[in-house]
C-alpha cells in the first residue's frame, strides 16, 4: 500500500490540552483570510505572460533554493537536477530530474520543504500519496496534465490561493518590463514590484562601475556626484511606485549603517567609480546608503525592508556554473544595536520612516531586535526569514520577541519565496503557529479567548498590511 501524505488537520498544534482546543477553535477564522505577500521573489514573467509551467520540476524543484541546497548536501548533481547552466550544456529533463527528487525525498523528513511540497501537492492537486520512487511518474503525470488546464495558469493560481497582493523584487537598473506589460493590459495593483538597489550600492559586486554607468544613463543624473547619486535614486522610486511598490529591500551581509559628512561621502563615491575601492571601503559605502535609503524613505513613504546577515555565493563553483540565489547562503553573526545607530540616530524619530529588520542570527531577537522595536517607533521585526522559515523557526521567533516588542510591533508574514505553489503553504504554517502560540497563552490564562482571536487575525492578514502601509 503507498504511504498517504495526507495532512493531519491537527498539524503543528499543541500537543495538549487545553491548549491543542483553543488552537482548534482560533484557526477557523485565520484558515481562509486572504493572503498578503509584501515581499518575495516570484518570477513576475509568471503573471505578466501567464504562461503554463512547462512541467513539474519547474514548479516543485528548480526555483527552490531550499529544496536543492538539500539535495546539492547528499552529493547530487545540480545537471541531473535540471538547473540550467551559464555555458548553456544541456541538463537533466524535467521528468528525469523528478525522478532523482522523488528517489531522494525522504532526506527532506523534519523540514519545512516537505511540509511545503505535501501542503502544495494535496491543496493544489488532490495529491495524498507520499512521493517516492514508486510515486514519482504518477504524479508528475498528474501534475503536467492539470497544469495544461487554465486553472494552473500563473494568476489562477493567485485566485485559487487567495492571494490579495504579491511583491515582486527588482533591481535597481531592471526596466520593469513585466510590470509594464501588466500594466498595459490592466492587470495592475495584485503584482507590485519592490525597488532593490543592491546593483547600485554594493561595492562589492564586480559589475559596480558599469552599474553606476548605467544607472546615470537610466536617469539622466550626474552619479559622480553624490547630489546626483541620491536623485538619480529619487527617480528610479518615483518609477517604482508607479507600478505600485510601497517597499525598498537591501541584501546586506551586515547592519551597519553611517552618517558621514558629505566631503567623506563624496571621496568614498570617488574611489568606487574609479575601481579603488577595497573590502572596508565597500562596506563603508553600502553603510552610508542605508542611511540615504531611510532619508528617502522619509521623503516618499516607502517602507524600507533590511535583510541582513547571510553571507552569500560561498561555493565558488557554484557561483561560476550557475550564479546566485541556488543555495550556497549562509547566515552570520550580526550586531544591529551598534550597526543601526547611525541610522536610527539620524532618522529613527522620523514618523514617515518604516523599517522592517530581517534576522538569520536568531541570538539577537531578545537581546536586540525585540528591545529595539519595543522603544523605535521607525522600527519592526519581520517574520522568521529564509532558513527560519520553519515550525520550529516560527516558535522560537515568537517566544523571544512578544514578551519585549509585543505582537502589534511585528510585521505580520510575507513569504520571500520563489517558488509559487509554496506561498499558500508556508502562510498556512504560520497561520498554524500563530494559533498554537495563542493557544498556550490562553490555556495559561495570559491571553482571554477573545484577545488572542483578534490578534491572530492580526498577525495572519492585517499587520503586513498595516506595516507595509498598502491600502
Amino acid at each position: 500500500m503507498t504511504q498517504s501524505a495526507h495532512l493531519h488537520p491537527d498539524r503543528l498544534f499543541p500537543a495538549s490540552e487545553p491548549s491543542r482546543g483553543v488552537a482548534r477553535e482560533l484557526y477557523p477564522a485565520v484558515r481562509d483570510l486572504p493572503i498578503v505577500s509584501p515581499h518575495g521573489h516570484t518570477d513576475p514573467s509568471w503573471f505578466a505572460d501567464n504562461q503554463r509551467f512547462s512541467d513539474p520540476a519547474a514548479l516543485f524543484l528548480t526555483p527552490d533554493h531550499y529544496v536543492l541546497r538539500l539535495l546539492r548536501s547528499r552529493g547530487l548533481s545540480y545537471d541531473d537536477l535540471g538547473v540550467p547552466r551559464k555555458d548553456g550544456k544541456p541538463v537533466a529533463d524535467g521528468r528525469a530530474a523528478w525522478r532523482l527528487f522523488a528517489a531522494n525525498y525522504h532526506l527532506f523528513a523534519g523540514t519545512p520543504s516537505k511540509l511545503w511540497v505535501d501542503h502544495s501537492l494535496q491543496f493544489v492537486f488532490g495529491i495524498n500519496d507520499e512521493l517516492s520512487p514508486v510515486t514519482a511518474d504518477a504524479i508528475y503525470d498528474t501534475i503536467a496534465q492539470k497544469l495544461a488546464t487554465p486553472e494552473l495558469l500563473p494568476r489562477a493560481i493567485l485566485d485559487r490561493s487567495n492571494v490579495e497582493v504579491i511583491a515582486t523584487t527588482e533591481f535597481a537598473l531592471d526596466p520593469l518590463l513585466h510590470h509594464q506589460k501588466m500594466a498595459a493590459d490592466g492587470y495592475i495593483g495584485r503584482v507590485r514590484t519592490t525597488y532593490r538597489p543592491d546593483d547600485v550600492t554594493d561595492p562589492s559586486r564586480p559589475a559596480i562601475v558599469d552599474n553606476l554607468k548605467r544607472f546615470a544613463e537610466l536617469t539622466g543624473e550626474d552619479v559622480a556626484t553624490w547630489a546626483g547619486l541620491i536623485n538619480a535614486h529619487r527617480k528610479r522610486r518615483e518609477v517604482f511606485r508607479s507600478f505600485g511598490a510601497v517597499a525598498t529591500d537591501h541584501g546586506v551581509p551586515s547592519a551597519m549603517t553611517a552618517d558621514l559628512p558629505l566631503v567623506e561621502k563624496q571621496a568614498l563615491l570617488d574611489k568606487v567609480l574609479a575601481g579603488r575601492h577595497d573590502a572596508a571601503d565597500a562596506e563603508l559605502f553600502r553603510a552610508q546608503m542605508m542611511t540615504e535609503m531611510a532619508l528617502l524613505s522619509v521623503e516618499d513613504g516607502m517602507v524600507m525592508q533590511m535583510h541582513a546577515g547571510s553571507r552569500r555565493n560561498t561555493d565558488p563553483l557554484l557561483m561560476a556554473e550557475r550564479g546566485t540565489d541556488l543555495g550556497a547562503d549562509i547566515p552570520g553573526t550580526t550586531d544591529y544595536v551598534n550597526g543601526l545607530r547611525a541610522l536610527l540616530g539620524r532618522c529613527g524619530n522620523e514618523p514617515n520612516l518604516r523599517l522592517i529588520m530581517f534576522v538569520l542570527d536568531e541570538t539577537t531577537y531578545a537581546r536586540e531586535l525585540a528591545p529595539m522595536a519595543g522603544y523605535w517607533p521607525s522600527l519592526m521585526i519581520g517574520p522568521p526569514w529564509w532558513f527560519h522559515d520553519s515550525p520550529q523557526g516560527i516558535r522560537r521567533y515568537l517566544d523571544q520577541v512578544v514578551e519585549t516588542a509585543g505582537f502589534y510591533n511585528l510585521a505580520g508574514f510575507n513569504d520571500d519565496t520563489r517558488a509559487l505553489l509554496s506561498i499558500p503553504a508556508r502562510h498556512d504554517v504560520w497561520r498554524r503557529e500563530v494559533c498554537g502560540f495563542l493557544g498556550r497563552w490562553v490555556g495559561e490564562h495570559r491571553l482571554s479567548r477573545s484577545s488572542a482571536e483578534e490578534i491572530a487575525k492580526h498577525l495572519s492578514y492585517q499587520a503586513a498590511k498595516d506595516a507595509y502601509r498598502i491600502k
